[in-house]
């Protein structure tokens, strides 16, 4: 499977049958000039939540791709109120897709829409493809983690915030590494605002100290997975 870093907490997961888009912010992320929106092929958009910095390009994409949008129950009615096609999940169940499944995971944070509409309860999300891809989306450290390598198929990789401020910071995300027992980890939710900013050469040496890989790919790269 191919991970693209859209910056933020945008991936795009290239799977054996669907690209899956997660949390698109490009246009009003100035890290992401260089990433053409219109460019960008996808067959189902994945929200963990309702904030603007994670669901701002989606009409745009949806309008060229025609991607159904996948995201908790309260997001999804309100982008289908909009004439878009959605479904709604909740925590704990799995949404099949073509080619895999993923599970609508907890996470400890906030939502809401950008029209201040009530956005419902945050999530992340475990992607069972080819391989298996756990997106933490916006969160504290929780003992929820725990809960994923009880549920899930052993990870591959784990997308985790790491930015601090409004989400757990470098030291939190070692935790949750051990919680979802990855060693894998690919850093999200930093740099993009002053409160975000982290010294990556610092957060990568922690990391390695621990026995971790913490992969940070410029904006526009991709992994293998």
């Amino acid at each position: 499977m191919k991970v693209t870093y859209l910056g933020h907490g945008c991936l795009l997961i290239e799977g054996g049958q669907s690209t899956i888009l997660i949390d698109p912010f490009i246009t009003h992320n100035s890290l992401a000039r260089d990433v053409v929106v219109q460019d960008i092929v996808c067959d189902y958009i994945f929200l963990t939540h309702g904030h603007m910095d994670h669901v701002a390009d989606v009409d745009l994409i949806v309008q060229h791709t025609g991607a159904e949008i996948v995201a908790s129950y309260e997001v999804a009615e309100w982008y289908k109120s909009k004439g878009l096609k959605a479904q709604g999940m909740n925590h704990g169940g799995w949404c099949p897709y073509e080619g895999g499944r993923a599970k609508y995971v907890a996470a400890i944070h906030s939502s809401m829409l950008p029209d201040g509409s009530y956005g419902g309860n945050p999530g992340g999300f475990v992607f069972e493809d080819e391989r298996t891809i756990y997106v933490s989306g916006d969160t504290a450290l929780t003992m929820d983690m725990q809960l994923i390598p009880m549920t899930c198929k052993p990870l591959d990789l784990a997308a985790l915030c790491i930015g601090d401020y409004f989400t757990m910071g470098i030291e939190d995300a070692l935790i949750a590494s051990d919680f979802v027992k990855c060693n894998r980890v690919l850093g999200m939710h930093y740099n993009t605002f002053d409160p975000i900013r982290i010294d990556m050469e610092e957060a990568t040496r922690l990391f390695q100290s621990k026995g971790k890989t913490l992969l940070l790919p410029n904006i526009g790269g991709s992994i293998s997975v």
